[in-house]
């Protein structure tokens, strides 16, 4: 099973429908939930950041296989997470994709990542990022099953 968990709420309909479509067409192919925890607002960026990562820390098990989305991770071409995935999933039954609010991510939870993983050095809008991922583990399930789609 795969779980993004992710800080604060897509509002805009054209990604919420965005959204919804790469949630189905992942769904033919494995388990996958989308978990939004509450972000914190205006207030200190640590303090923000220890807050969320404490509501985000609530829905990851012991057993949890975590990646963390980051600026300075690892940056992998589809092939690469697309095999990441699949060898993962031998020895985890969850993969746990982490986006963290507009402050970043807490050290606590960059602490407890299993890996790293960066999209661009380019920083996205959260909301925008959630598409972006979807479409990408989408991408890597249609790798993993030699079917068309990913050139």
């Amino acid at each position: 099973m795969i779980k993004i968990i992710t800080v604060g709420q897509v509002k805009e309909k054209y990604l919420k429908d965005g959204i919804e479509e790469y949630l189905k067409r992942i769904r033919k192919f494995t388990n996958i939930e989308l978990i939004e925890v509450k972000d914190e607002g205006l207030v200190e960026i640590e303090k923000a950041k220890d807050i969320e990562g404490e509501r985000i820390k609530k829905h990851i098990n012991p057993k949890d296989y975590i990646i963390t989305l980051e600026i300075d991770g690892k940056m992998l071409t589809s092939e690469e997470f697309s095999t990441k995935i699949d060898k993962t999933l031998i020895d985890n039954s969850n993969i746990v994709f982490i986006i963290g609010g507009s402050y970043g991510i807490s050290e606590n939870i960059k602490n407890i990542s299993n890996f790293k993983l960066s999209f661009s050095k380019f920083t996205f809008p959260h909301q925008l990022f959630r598409l972006i991922l979807l479409e990408q583990i989408y991408r890597a399930y249609k790798i993993m099953n030699n079917e068309s789609y990913h050139k």
